[in-house]
């Protein structure tokens, strides 16, 4: 398959800059699969859009404060440091912007507040250890990061939001309990505790996995063919309970559905690592690694619908929505969701397919 294939055109006009308030008032295009058939309601809609006995399944990750800003201890140098993900108690895989930041190089964390209290505490320092190539880096610092982020960290929000976001919180689901991402699963953003209780007042059933989130999962595909993208590999977790919970959805006829593409991931990871999933083969708990990359012609063993946000071209989130419900229906529906004046990208506007 074609890197171009997964292309199309977006003015800038369409990229939201800000989320929408309340977080459920955002748009909802749904699309009928089968039919090609589209509707345009409110993300507050779905408790009308749903049915008992369907399964709603979130990714409850939390997004980590996780971008930092240092200087070069021996030439002051600025240096931009983004955790992607922890290799040991005080080892982790990073992102660098700045120049000359070599192994052996040692770094000086910022405060982000007040520099000052910064200077008054013993600094914490990180150091170079390897050069991954490209921006990346493995970095080890002189203590433990993850207690220290809230004062040290900013939200890392996506590189075309260039607004700066006034409340950090609106970055994160209303649901994120374990900390751990690099991004947010964004299509989860638009949910409130009182849609929450709405869909469960319906008899739709809310179920939890969690998939660390890393920045490779919205990085666009530079191969000319997309089967050639290599994904790299971010934890996931899914629980007895929540396997249980998608058996008997599926037994009582009951649509499985995902919210966000990286809830897809988990459960067809998940299904992968069971061997498939069947009346006679369940669903079964699974932790550990995914690199799952979903293309065109993948068997969805679980997921039967998904909510998920606009994705950009080129991206392995295209490719996948693609393999769901249809690389023309997608586009198609992508054109009419512009023409009808719809918001893209993370803090945009949503889609329910079925």
């Amino acid at each position: 398959m074609r890197l171009h294939d997964f292309d199309y055109s977006l003015p800038p006009e369409f990229i939201a800059q800000r989320p929408i308030e309340p977080r459920d008032a955002a748009r909802l295009l749904v699309l009928d699969r089968r039919q090609g058939l589209l509707a345009d309601h409110k993300v507050g809609d779905l408790p009308q859009l749903l049915e008992p006995g369907d399964l709603l399944v979130f990714n409850d990750t939390r997004v980590l404060p996780a971008r930092l800003w240092a200087h070069k201890r021996r030439t002051g140098g600025r240096v931009e440091i983004l955790l992607l993900r922890r290799e040991a108690a005080q080892c982790w895989e990073v992102l660098v912007g700045g120049r000359g930041v070599r192994p052996g190089v040692e770094l000086e964390l910022e405060d982000k507040v007040d520099p000052a209290r910064s200077a008054a505490l013993k600094p914490i320092l990180a150091k170079v250890e390897r050069d991954l190539g490209g921006s990346r880096r493995l970095i080890r610092f002189s203590e433990p990061i993850t207690p220290e982020l809230e004062r040290l960290g900013e939200m890392p929000l996506p590189p075309y939001i260039h607004e700066r976001l006034a409340e950090p919180g609106r970055y994160q689901t209303v649901y994120a309990r374990e900390p751990g991402s690099a991004a947010a699963p964004t299509a989860g953003l638009h949910f409130t505790p009182q849609l929450l209780q709405a869909l469960e007042a319906r008899g739709v059933g809310l179920a939890y996995v969690t998939l660390h989130v890393g920045l490779d999962t919205f990085a666009p595909i530079t191969e000319a063919q997309v089967e050639d993208h290599a994904m790299h590999s971010e934890w996931m977790s899914l629980s007895r309970e929540v396997a249980d919970r998608v058996n008997h959805a599926r037994a009582g006829g009951g649509r499985v559905i995902a919210v966000g593409t990286t809830s897809v991931r988990a459960l067809e990871s998940a299904a992968l690592h069971a061997g498939g999933v069947s009346e006679n083969r369940p669903l079964t708990p699974w932790e550990g690694p995914t690199r799952l990359y979903i293309l065109p012609g993948h068997p969805f063993r679980v997921v039967q619908g998904m909510i998920t946000n606009f994705h950009l071209p080129r991206s392995t989130l295209l490719v996948m929505v693609s393999a769901f419900a249809g690389r023309e229906r997608i586009l198609n529906a992508y054109r009419e969701a512009q023409s009808r004046g719809y918001r893209f990208y993370s803090f945009g506007d949503a889609m329910l397919i079925f």
